[in-house]
């Protein structure tokens, strides 16, 4: 049995915060069941229409849910949601924080830690969300992701939250470029154009210099839609160009970028940013057909005598051979989650940034020669693209 006495204590200082305009937040976190979609609950006070409401905000793994109730009626379903989905929950007034813990056995422990400086209630309705690019632009109106207003529509909601995350993950990998006085980017096989719209957006207000942001995309529909929108927006130094991957000079491009380039289509972006003497190389490999139809047969590993181990096997292989020919050539390779597993298994993300440093070439080759032979691959794509620059 849990100890009442705690988690009362801590609904009557949550009344008490309420009633005296006092409360900044509350959290309720750490689900009782892991396989519990409700991952948290947060509460903050809001004055809707000059009455006081308490907003309740339901945060799932990729949604939330807004509710606002009264605050006579708030904290007996604040209560109900504790008892039924966490464990762990966080109230912070103007004066303290209180920090209720419980484990499965229901045991439970507050903690009560005045805060050195008062805090201050914010009561706006719409709580603004630091965000790297802005909804509002219209050109995102012109994209399909938002409505004339500049609220994100709901069945492009996850798109969004993805479209800002690759900004996220971007910005400490440019940032150092930003203290140069010229940044061309070219985002290969940019499609319609949503994180090339997105990079441009977010450089536009942080870098200084002279910037270029090119989308290279091989069908005449999209570039015609996206140079369209582009001038529409006056997005002066951003071009959308046709051409193909493989065939596109990238000469003087600072940044290469390729997102879900098909198959060998990702070796031909890598191998242009390389030859282009690229500052950075960012590729979220797609497919890997060529080194899968390489490899020995499955029959011939334990691990590759399952269809689906067998396609994973070839896409490590694939994306480790990539990352040491990368740093055979001078760049600091490496490799991180890009998106979450759920929506696509295709989510990872591989980034390349040139260093001075020199590498130690032979035994690069020497790893680089020991996966092939293990796999039996006699040679990568990327490889064969390179050899001319050798």
């Amino acid at each position: 049995m849990e100890n009442k006495s705690e988690t009362n204590e801590l609904w009557e200082a949550l009344k008490k915060a309420v009633n005296e305009s006092l409360l900044v937040k509350l959290i309720l976190s750490k689900p009782r069941k892991k396989q519990n979609e409700l991952r948290r609950l947060s509460l903050r006070p809001v004055s809707i229409k000059g009455a006081l409401m308490l907003q309740f905000t339901e945060h799932y793994e990729r949604r939330e849910i807004v509710k606002n109730f009264s605050h006579e009626d708030a904290p007996a379903i604040v209560k109900n949601y504790f008892d039924n989905h966490f464990l762990e929950a966080n109230l912070f007034t103007a004066k303290e924080h209180l920090h209720l813990l419980t484990n499965l056995k229901g045991n439970q422990k507050i903690l009560r830690k005045p805060l050195k400086e008062e805090a201050t209630t914010n009561l706006s309705h719409d709580k603004s969300k630091k965000r790297l690019i802005d909804p509002s632009g219209f050109h995102w109106h012109k994209l399909g992701l938002t409505d004339a207003k500049g609220v994100v529509l709901p069945s492009m909601q996850f798109k969004f939250k993805q479209i800002h995350q690759y900004i996220a993950i971007l910005q400490p990998m440019l940032e150092p470029l930003l203290k140069h006085s010229s940044l061309h980017i070219a985002d290969m096989g940019a499609g319609k154009g949503y994180l090339t719209f997105a990079l441009y957006e977010y450089l536009k207000s942080a870098y200084k210099g002279q910037l270029l942001v090119t989308g290279v995309e091989q069908r005449d529909e999209l570039v015609d839609l996206t140079t369209h929108i582009a001038k529409f927006a006056g997005f002066e130094s951003l071009r959308f160009v046709k051409g193909e991957i493989g065939s596109y000079d990238a000469s003087g491009t600072d940044v290469l970028i390729a997102l879900h380039a098909c198959d060998t289509a990702t070796d031909d972006a890598i191998a242009s940013g390389i030859r282009a003497g690229a500052r950075l190389i960012v590729c979220a490999p797609c497919c890997h057909k060529q080194v899968r139809n390489a490899m020995l047969p499955p029959s011939t590993m334990p691990m590759l005598n399952y269809g689906i181990l067998w396609e994973r096997q070839a896409e490590i292989l694939t994306d480790t051979l990539r990352a040491l020919i990368m740093e055979k050539y001078g760049y600091k390779s490496h490799i991180q989650e890009f998106i979450d597993m759920g929506h696509t298994p295709k989510n990872l993300l591989l980034t390349g940034i040139k260093v001075t440093k020199e590498p130690d070439i032979d035994q690069i080759e020497q790893k680089i020669f020991a996966l092939k032979a293990q796999f039996g691959v006699q040679k990568h794509y990327l490889e064969e693209l390179l050899e001319k620059i050798e």
